[in-house]
């Protein structure tokens, strides 16, 4: 019997610690205070089969066969049967009970139409997920193909980094070997200069000492040969002024003093000996200069052949740096690229898991809920024709109790299942929520 399980609990034992669990049993709780206020023991129904053998059998002829079939509660209600003394006592109780069935029956409509509502919402959310089932799907086949896109996506990234990096080596192994060619002409060069400038190293060991102070010394060299120039150009004036005071000295002697004339000309060949002297010191001097400045032009010039080598050099390797940084740069955005599209595929991929989870767990429900539309259904059907057996005439209604109890014991079975089938469903959706 549907009560005996519910409020009893042999056949299911509930547990009360869960939410739903405590909804059932209030439930039950409420079906056997409705059954007690119509006097009667939850759990043990006086169905009008069981009247119907009392009034066969008044004598009490087979008393233990009753007690085996119907229980201590029925064998009681067929004494309490036996003890009313007239048959109109016995239709009056057999009315009260059809009463009892008929109110029954009703809260039966109202509970149908309740789940009838039920159904329709039901029906509404099985609706419902249908369409989140499709968009699931929809989505799940633009996450595939997204993941596929992904995969060309990572294989073409793949092998343009791999092209990329034997390009890189390749880059590197010409610059490395062009690195080293220049090392090697540019040792040979030295070598060269090296046999070259052991001659002027002999000539010029003071300058070689002094080459690290050597713009100071230019700058002070040229001063110095300024102040020469000052000074030769100087003393040239003076020689000139000496030549003309001597010639106009020599005039006036000649003018006023023929007697000193010798002495004023050897004194004049004298002079114009020193003269000729100061003029052979200017040149050596001059040529002196000329040697200096050629030897410090040509040490110049080699020098900025030296520079202009280094700068080559120093240019060179600035380049290749500044290639090794931009390819070292452009490495690392590669790999933070493919990074970062490794991380979308795996959350890609958990959020795929997810939804196939929550999927199965919807498809779960929806069976849930179709086992209960079923359920529900059939019983239903069991409450309808026991409604239309129930609503026959009295003779029928007095002649066929038995007919009646074979017809209501599998309609309870079908409350009993689509209770359980209930419970089960608001267990799980309320584990859910």
């Amino acid at each position: 019997m549907a009560t005996r399980r519910i409020v009893g609990g042999s056949d299911s034992p509930l547990d009360l610690d869960s939410p739903c669990q405590e909804e059932v049993a209030e439930f039950g709780l409420g079906l056997c205070c409705a059954e007690e206020q119509r006097g009667e023991t939850p759990g043990r129904e006086d169905s009008p089969s069981d009247l119907g053998e009392a009034e066969l059998d008044p004598e009490g002829d087979l008393k233990t066969a009753d007690e085996k079939a119907f229980g201590k509660e029925v064998v009681l209600l067929m004494k309490a049967l036996n003890s009313l003394a007239t048959p109109e006592e016995k239709l009056a109780a057999l009315c009260k009970k059809y009463a009892d069935l008929l109110e029954e029956s009703r809260c039966m409509q109202k509970r149908l139409k309740a789940l009838q509502k039920k159904q329709s919402q039901i029906v509404k959310e099985k609706i419902h997920l249908q369409g989140e089932h499709s968009k699931a799907i929809l989505a799940r086949s633009k996450l595939e193909s997204l993941c596929r896109e992904l995969q060309r996506h990572n294989k073409t990234l793949k092998e343009e980094n791999g092209q990329r990096s034997r390009e890189y080596e390749e880059q590197r192994k010409e610059a490395m070997l062009h690195f080293q060619m220049t090392l090697s002409d540019i040792e040979v060069q030295m070598e060269q200069h090296s046999s070259h400038n052991t001659k002027l190293r002999q000539e010029n060991m003071e300058l070689a000492e002094k080459l690290k102070k050597l713009i100071e010394q230019y700058e002070l060299r040229e001063e110095h040969i300024d102040k020469v120039f000052k000074h030769k150009e100087l003393q040239q004036q003076l020689m000139d002024a000496k030549l003309q005071r001597i010639t106009e000295m020599m005039r006036e002697v000649e003018e006023k003093q023929q007697r000193e004339r010798d002495f004023l000309l050897n004194d004049a060949t004298e002079s114009r000996r020193k003269c000729e002297l100061m003029k052979e010191q200017e040149t050596q001097l001059k040529q002196q200069l000329s040697l200096y400045m050629d030897k410090f032009e040509e040490f110049q010039s080699t020098l900025a052949k030296s520079n202009e080598v280094f700068t080559t050099f120093r240019q060179e390797m600035e380049k290749m740096t500044k290639k090794i940084k931009k390819l070292e740069k452009e490495t690392t955005q590669w790999r933070t690229k493919w990074e970062s599209n490794n991380q979308a595929l795996l959350q890609m991929a958990e959020e795929k898991t997810l939804r196939d989870g929550h999927f199965k767990a919807m498809q779960g429900k929806l069976e849930l809920l179709e086992r209960l539309c079923r359920a529900l259904q059939k019983e239903r059907n069991d409450l309808n024709n026991q409604l239309s057996l129930l609503q026959e005439p009295g003779d029928k209604g007095t002649a066929a109790p038995p007919e009646a109890q074979s017809q209501e014991e599998p309609g309870d079975k079908g409350t009993a299942a689509s209770r359980h089938l209930f419970c089960c469903w608001l267990g799980a959706h309320l584990r859910d929520k």
